[in-house]
């Protein structure tokens, strides 16, 4: 199966990094966020990628084009450009690199694929949060559930901490850096069905709206509870906290 990854928006709320490279190319542990998503993917055995890019496509263009060189030990005939690549340590992916469109919204972008997914079910998610979703078991419930679409639904994290309190004024719980105990939010990580593409209008739609809206009303809209780590990056405060996770190697994402 194939993994679709959004990767084109604008991420204004990260302008200091965004001014410069797209928000996937935010490094956590000297890789971009994007590479430790798509690491997730290949540890399940998915390793065949389309990339939705959008707003300084050339930079992840560049950097997929580059990859070898990268991590890998060359020689280099100058004069005849012949390259030798030594202890070769690239990862085993095919990445396909689409632009579709800087001012798209995300549906119209995943609709844009339609030629590269050839008419087969495939994973979709955001190029901006990490977590340890068991692909394998989301598949698995995807199938199960006979959906157009089934969306991984996750707690969100509790920003300042949470706290529980009695009519008396008393604390009577208070829980730091933890997951709201109530309400399910959409964390990406989905499987769709090729009709769903059929849902997208014509018009420049975010996939958010439209397309799950008309999914829902027609009972296709399926939920994956994951209970575990997820982590959107939306803020230098997320950026900081991922780097944290991964520097200490306790990166719930990281494959083992």
């Amino acid at each position: 199966m194939k993994t679709v990854i959004l990767a084109g928006g604008l991420g204004t709320r990260l302008a200091e990094y965004t001014d410069l490279i797209p928000k996937p190319m935010v490094e956590i542990g000297g890789k971009p966020i994007i590479w430790h998503i798509m690491s997730h993917y290949a540890h399940f055995g998915h390793n065949e990628f389309v990339l939705a890019l959008g707003y300084k496509a050339e930079v992840i263009k560049d950097y997929f084009l580059r990859l070898n060189a990268l991590d890998s030990d060359l020689s280099i005939n100058t004069s005849t450009g012949e390259i030798e690549f030594h202890n070769r340590s690239a990862p085993d992916w095919h990445v396909t690199l689409i632009d579709t469109g800087k001012d798209s919204l995300t549906g119209e972008r995943i609709a844009r694929l339609g030629s590269q997914l050839k008419g087969e079910r495939f994973f979709l998610t955001y190029g901006d949060g990490l977590a340890d979703v068991n692909i394998d078991k989301l598949l698995e419930h995807h199938i199960s559930q006979g959906k157009l679409v089934t969306m991984t639904a996750v707690r969100p994290p509790a920003r300042f901490g949470e706290l529980r309190v009695g009519d008396d004024g008393n604390v009577q719980q208070f829980e730091e850096k933890n997951y709201l105990n109530q309400g399910w939010i959409n964390g990406g990580f989905f499987v769709m069905e090729p009709e769903f593409l059929d849902l997208i209008p014509r018009k420049n739609v975010m996939l958010e709206r439209e397309p799950l809206s008309a999914a829902t009303e027609s009972n296709q809209l399926g939920a994956f509870k994951h209970e575990g780590f997820w982590q959107c990056m939306d803020t230098r405060r997320d950026v900081d906290y991922l780097r944290e996770l991964w520097d200490s190697e306790t990166a719930p994402w990281a494959s083992k």
